[in-house]
């Protein structure tokens, strides 16, 4: 279910626990220290409302400090961070996520996600029980994950009934995902997409996404990202100069051409991942 955003241009949609979550969200990572606090003040001045962080960004606090320099009312606002492999034990995960409040200055986030799964680890279902009980507590609203294949949300619905609200994963017209897409719309799940242009910004210069801005008087950039609004994708850009930020969430006056969508899929790769990330054997810790 869509709904507009009265303050902005921003679209939102109704995540499966009922919250509000607008159709892009800003990425903050390698936003840090005092220039890190102009970037998200920029980027929330010019129309975004959701802020993506992590533990391993080590930027909470200046999350924290870009919101309430804002000037924006904290309701406005969806905060979001992410618990690091390192912290999956129950105890330890409640522990920083508490932490994590203190460090940003925030009574709650809007969003907290588990970082990666980390299978050979074996402790992701005991973190999301974690997450399950900090919902409760208040520490967060929604609860959610990233990276996570299959598998791993058929056992964390299987150990706790409870599904995460998104499942944060790399996402991209060269690695497209049609299956974990599929599975998140069968079960409700919002898919969010981070290095939604892919790392290094390649598919920039591909003649296809080239061609098709051009026809439009858009941006590549505009381009892909409009691709992720249509493929059903929340995508997470970042950007530190305003004129990106502005560029990159203004995907919602235009729509792409079946046929432009046909083509875009010509894009897919075997495995486009853009390192070698597999959710299956990569762990980060």
């Amino acid at each position: 279910m869509l709904k507009e955003n009265a303050g902005v241009s921003i679209p939102e949609l109704t995540l499966n626990d009922g919250r509000s979550f607008p159709l892009i969200a800003f990425g903050t990572y390698k936003l840090n220290g005092a220039a890190g606090v102009q970037g998200m003040l920029s980027a929330l001045d010019v129309g975004y409302r959701a802020l993506d962080s992590a533990f391993n960004y080590e930027n909470e606090g200046a999350v924290g400090e870009a919101v309430r320099k804002s000037g924006r009312a904290r309701e406005e606002l969806s905060i979001a961070s992410k618990l690091p492999g390192r912290h999956q034990k129950y105890d330890e995960a409640l522990t920083c996520i508490e932490e994590s409040l203190y460090r940003a200055g925030l009574d709650y986030y809007d969003l907290y996600f588990i970082h990666w799964p980390n299978p050979k680890q074996g402790l992701y279902v005991e973190a999301w029980q974690a997450l399950i009980e900090a919902q409760k507590r208040g520490y967060v609203r929604s609860i959610a994950v990233c990276n996570f294949l299959a598998e791993h949300l058929d056992k964390l619905h299987a150990e706790t009934g409870v599904l995460p609200t998104i499942n944060q994963i790399e996402l991209s017209p060269y690695f497209p995902q049609d299956d974990m897409r599929a599975y998140h719309q069968k079960h409700g799940i919002v898919t969010e997409g981070w290095s939604p242009i892919g790392r290094g910004g390649k598919i920039l210069s591909d003649e296809l996404i080239a061609g098709i801005a051009k026809r439009l008087g858009k941006t590549p950039a505009q381009i892909v990202l409009r691709w992720h609004v249509q493929v059903g994708s929340v995508p997470i850009p970042k950007a530190s100069h305003r004129e990106r930020q502005v560029e990159n969430m203004s995907v919602f006056d235009f729509e792409l051409t079946e046929q432009d969508m046909k083509d875009i899929a010509t894009l897919a790769r075997p495995d486009g991942r853009s390192f070698g990330q597999d959710p299956a054997t990569y762990e980060e810790f």
